[in-house]
């Protein structure tokens, strides 16, 4: 049987064989660490201590203490990923541009854990309400990237029901290989969070989705899930087949409208990580505060999948994989598809950082953009039925008809054109201008 996908996509070289079979390595932490306030989607954080009071210059605290906290539903806690002492409370740039509040923590070498941690109770006695609670409070986000609050999507609006949880192991990014490694190293953990987040929603079906470019991750899931009767689903190794509505698509056949969330047609996904976090968060208490991040590219002296904890600089990445062998032409933040170019190499590391890549020319180069020759190659391979080449025509606002705000930035159209057409950055322009000319008819 032909393994399940989605309509459209592309095929991008992979570059994973760079990492695929580098073992998770600790990275020291540093000796200072730069927490942002906001690291997921939603209202951001304000600096606070385990009593919810104002957290301030001077203060000590331990390795797993909140250190971040709000009242707002959609958010989520920050933690202090070292024991020290707060050094500042200031601004940090992040890898989109942004520039947010944040906190930096000088550390003390001692990683003394915060006594508020520990294990919070045997998954079978606990109620929903209870393991979504502490999901909330170890400020566990999407940890493949979209850093959306777990606990939010746990819990549907009224009338809404969820019947099926996928675990996505996917990663069908070029160059990512972390949740690869997740998989092989820590497949218990990823099947304990799955148990958990459907106990957590009452949904009754569990699967996990894995492209069949990883073998040994299939057959690793498949032992870890034994005859518990969820299921390990091997997929086409196609891009984007880890984007979450195309993987519900595939894996279900069910179509998430235009405009819609995966509860629309009663599926919540998850990254592998964020099982995995789920089920440490339970187990030992233990917060987000360190991740998996992939380090590779073709200029990266020794590529490897690191432990890493929160707030520390990308640059010490890159000094513990031995630096580069020539200089890069682009650092990414994220897969060469979907990430962001950075040039500051003291961005912090945060939860939804799931790579950091350093390219040569010879791969990262960007061709002269040409005239569109109305081929129709962005269409074919748009995984939203979308039309690009017209989307992409900001700032006229016809474009606005052509559904920009469907788009999933999977830059499918940019990569296939062969006029070189930046078409996804117009069409993030684009959908900007939607969104404000939603906001001005509120």
């Amino acid at each position: 049987m032909a393994a399940k996908t989605f309509r459209g996509g592309v095929h991008p070289p992979e570059f994973k064989e760079l990492t695929s079979s580098s073992a998770i390595e600790t990275l020291p932490p540093p000796d200072r660490v730069v927490i942002p306030l906001i690291q997921h989607i939603g209202a951001p954080c304000e600096p606070v201590i385990a009593d919810e009071t104002t957290l301030s210059k001077g203060d000590k605290v331990d390795l797993g203490q909140k250190i971040g906290d709000t009242e707002a539903f959609v958010a989520a806690p920050v933690h202090a990923s070292v024991s020290g002492e707060v050094v500042e409370i200031g601004e940090a740039r992040l890898s989109d541009g942004r520039v947010v509040p944040a906190i930096t923590i000088e550390s003390d070498g001692e990683d003394r854990l915060s006594e508020d941690i520990g294990p919070t109770g045997e998954l079978a006695n606990l109620s929903p309400g209870e393991i979504k609670d502490i999901i909330r409070e170890a400020g566990i986000v999407g940890m493949g990237g979209a850093a959306f609050p777990a606990h939010v999507k746990y819990s549907p609006p009224e009338g809404a029901t969820l019947d099926t949880i996928i675990i996505n192991g996917c990663e069908c990014e070029p160059f990512l290989t972390c949740d690869d490694r997740v998989m092989l190293e820590y497949p218990g953990e990823i099947v304990f969070g799955l148990e958990a987040i459907l106990k957590a929603t009452g949904a009754e079906r569990g699967i996990i989705g894995i492209e069949a470019n990883k073998p040994e991750a299939i057959e690793a899931m498949r032992t870890a899930v034994g005859d518990s009767g969820y299921e390990v689903v091997p997929l086409q190794v196609k891009y984007p087949e880890g984007a979450e509505k195309q993987l519900i698509k595939a894996i279900t056949g069910r179509e998430v409208p235009s405009g819609g969330l995966p509860l629309n047609v009663g599926v919540v996904v998850n990254n592998v990580a964020t099982a995995v976090a789920i089920a440490r968060a339970i187990k030992s208490g233990t917060p987000v505060y360190e991740r998996v991040v992939t380090v590779s590219g073709d200029v990266v002296a020794r590529p490897a999948n690191l432990l890493v904890r929160v707030g520390t600089p990308i640059r010490a990445l890159f000094e513990y994989c031995g630096g580069f062998t020539e200089s890069p032409a682009r650092i990414l933040s994220g897969g060469p598809m979907m990430g962001q170019a950075i040039a500051d190499l003291d961005i912090p590391v945060v939860k939804g950082t799931s790579g950091i890549l350093a390219l040569s020319d010879r791969v990262a180069a960007m061709e002269e953009e040409e005239p569109c020759i109305r081929c129709g190659r962005c269409v074919d391979v748009c995984p939203t039925y979308m039309m690009p080449l017209f989307a992409a025509r900001y700032p006229d606002e016809e474009a606005l008809e052509y559904n920009p705000l469907d788009c999933i930035e999977c830059g499918s159209c940019s990569y296939i054109c062969p006029a070189n057409q930046r078409l996804l950055p117009r069409i993030r322009l684009t959908k900007m201008l939607a969104q404000a000319r939603a906001r001005s008819e509120e």
